[in-house]
């Protein structure tokens, strides 16, 4: 058994979460934890909404609430839809919580001391009309370096290359369109000059592991080729102040919220293992240096995890140049994997909730099954390209191949087993045919699960459904339903394999479709949890703060209907009429859907308005 992290990115609380979202961070995070968990791995999940900066500012403003009413909202907003999506978070909490406070404090203050948060009089962005401070990645203009037009303030996205704000030719504001104005101020910089040599030493071994996505280890060596200290703190007053004398008073200094966001992942592993009763249970994850850990985001976000999560890591445990002594917590281990996925566009335009181009998690699932939705983003989702997501697609995958493949096979094996037996029949003597599509079935968990493993998930998925397509052809050749009265002892036969064929088949797509997944295991007489669901609960903050929802859950599976193995079938098993497991979804529905689509763009458009602040970080 390996302990294994699963940290997911930390979705912004500015608005709810659209599919491009949950197809970059969410759904292959749950995929694989799910995985991981039946194969026998001890896994803990962790994320959060990420609350602080700048944009949650703007979108107040907008609103006309305060930043925390609107972080509670969409809090809760996002707690309910990954929760209806079914992520099985060990812990989803929040970076307002007095718990994340301390411990991005914590690191900060250690950082400090070991050497590697220096401060500089730097050039800062401001709004001349507001007043308040820019973001880097709210200032966009050309690129100094390879004059792509649309490069952001903090990195270029066609040359990789880190930027400063202050560099970009003809720079403007997204929010508002903008000139900002450039101002001297102080801040904190990560050092990471004085840790490039322990990063590259870091990555050329990852590169060598052959684990990570080409693209990824690719982008994240470019990296290194132009390393400058890095702002850690930020002109603004929403957000954790800068724990050190003299600063700890500015009520207009806080840390950067990329700082503190990435923080988020042991922040959140420590309040669970708060939470468990143990508090020092979260270090089998971060302290032993056999544990493995899988960050997942989308692209745009790769700088922060390759890079500057990393580099706060090292500084932290004083493995830098400048060496140091590690904090509180101890020498933290740094990422096996960072597994970031392409972008998903939506009928061949890029999301855009200001634009309307744009649909909701939840709008989605209150009108399909969430397993429908995330078999799309298993199966055709933005794995290691972009790619587009149609409607008539949609419609396509659903009725071809959930419907009239793995929803057809459990319909009628199920149907004939109720019909002609009333329950799991026993086996008699197995021909080729038969031997031959349990091994098959079997063979799947190997394969399958490899590649699951190493995130190939779309190749995972694909294998798992071939074998639903054997054994929708295994029966189609038998003909069971031809042999009731000319030889039934060869029907049960054939429904037996049939029947052991769905249930490996149930497991073997369990982790893509967990809620069909506990619905085919009942259909086919089943009993007790094989897909475990997440929860949301209403706690109290540990340390005295107002409470919040979180998701949590228990996800141990059943040793005897659970693992990630065979499990035999048992005879006699009541198999009742089966109800089908997936909705086929009417052709009308693509233009009922383009028509909303078209509607949310007319009304949603504002000319010479900047994205919403959500279009920002598509990989949160």
């Amino acid at each position: 058994m390996t302990h294994v992290l699963s940290a997911v990115a930390w979705p912004y609380a500015n608005g709810p979460r659209h599919i491009g979202h949950v197809a970059g961070f969410g759904v292959p995070s749950d995929v694989y934890s799910r995985y991981m968990r039946m194969a026998g791995h001890d896994v803990l999940m962790v994320s959060g909404t990420d609350e602080h900066g700048t944009p949650i500012l703007v979108q107040a403003e907008q609103e006309g609430v305060q930043p925390k009413a609107l972080a509670d909202r969409y809090n809760r907003v996002i707690v309910e839809d990954l929760h209806a999506l079914g992520l099985a978070y060990d812990l989803f909490t929040r970076t307002t919580t007095r718990n994340h406070y301390a411990v991005a404090q914590e690191l900060f203050r250690t950082v400090h001391r070991n050497g590697y948060m220096i401060p500089r009089t730097t050039t800062g962005a401001i709004s001349p009309s507001t007043g308040r401070t820019l973001p880097d990645r709210y200032i966009e203009g050309t690129c100094p370096i390879c004059g792509y037009d649309g490069a952001r303030g903090d990195q270029c996205d066609n040359c990789g290359n880190q930027l400063d704000a202050a560099e970009l030719r003809n720079p403007h504001s997204r929010v508002d369109g903008e000139v900002p104005q450039f101002v001297e101020t102080e801040h904190f910089f990560l050092d990471l000059p004085a840790l490039a040599e322990a990063l590259g030493s870091w990555l050329q071994d990852r590169s060598a592991s052959g684990d990570w996505r080409p693209n990824v280890i690719k982008f994240s060596l470019n990296l290194l080729e132009d390393v400058r200290p890095r702002a850690m703190t930020r002109d603004i007053d929403w957000g954790i102040p800068v724990p050190l004398p003299g600063w700890e008073e500015n009520q207009n200094k806080r840390l950067y919220v990329w700082f503190d966001a990435v923080i988020g992942y042991l922040s959140a592993s420590i309040e669970w293992a708060r939470r468990t009763g143990d508090p020092d249970a979260w270090r089998a994850w971060w302290c032993d240096p056999a544990a493995r850990s899988s960050y997942f985001m989308g692209k745009d976000n790769i700088t922060f995890h390759s890079q500057i999560w990393p580099a706060e890591l090292l500084a932290y445990s004083g493995k830098g140049s400048r060496g140091g002594e590690p904090g509180t917590y101890g020498a933290l281990n740094l990422p096996t994997e960072v597994v970031s996925s392409e972008f998903l566009t939506m009928e061949g335009r890029q999301f855009s909730s200001s634009r309307g181009v744009v649909i909701y998690v939840r709008d989605v699932l209150a009108r399909y099954q969430p397993d429908a939705l995330r078999y799309f983003i298993a199966v055709a989702g933005p794995e290691t390209q972009d790619t587009d997501f149609t409607w008539s697609e949609f419609v396509r995958r659903t009725n071809d191949e959930l419907v009239a493949g793995w929803g057809n096979l459990v319909n009628r094996t199920a149907s004939m087993i109720h019909k002609n037996v009333g329950a799991i029949p026993a086996a008699g003597a197995l021909t080729d045919a038969d031997n031959a599509l349990l091994a098959a079935t079997g063979a799947a968990f190997d394969g399958v699960g490899s590649l699951l493993a190493s995130h190939r998930q779309k190749q995972a998925i694909t294998e798992a459904m071939r074998a639903v397509a054997e054994a929708n052809k295994y029966l189609s050749d038998q003909a069971p339903w031809k042999l009731r009265t000319a030889d039934p002892e060869r029907m049960e036969t054939v429904l037996h394999v049939a029947a052991q064929a769905v249930s490996d088949c149930r497991t073997l797509l369990s982790p893509f479709l967990p809620h069909s997944a506990q619905t085919v295991h009942e259909v086919m007489g089943g009993a007790g949890t094989v897909s475990p669901m997440p929860r949301i609960d209403e706690v109290d903050d540990l340390d005295g703060g107002p409470g919040y929802p979180v998701l949590t859950g228990d996800y141990r599976v059943d040793a005897t209907v659970g693992p990630w193995r065979r499990v035999p079938i048992v005879p006699g098993t009541p198999v009742g009429a089966p109800t089908p497991v997936f909705r086929k979804l009417d052709d009308s529905i693509v233009e009922e859907e383009l028509e909303r689509l078209r509607a949310n763009s007319r009304g949603c458009f504002r000319p010479g308005r900047g994205g919403r602040a959500d279009d920002a970080v598509p990989g949160r």
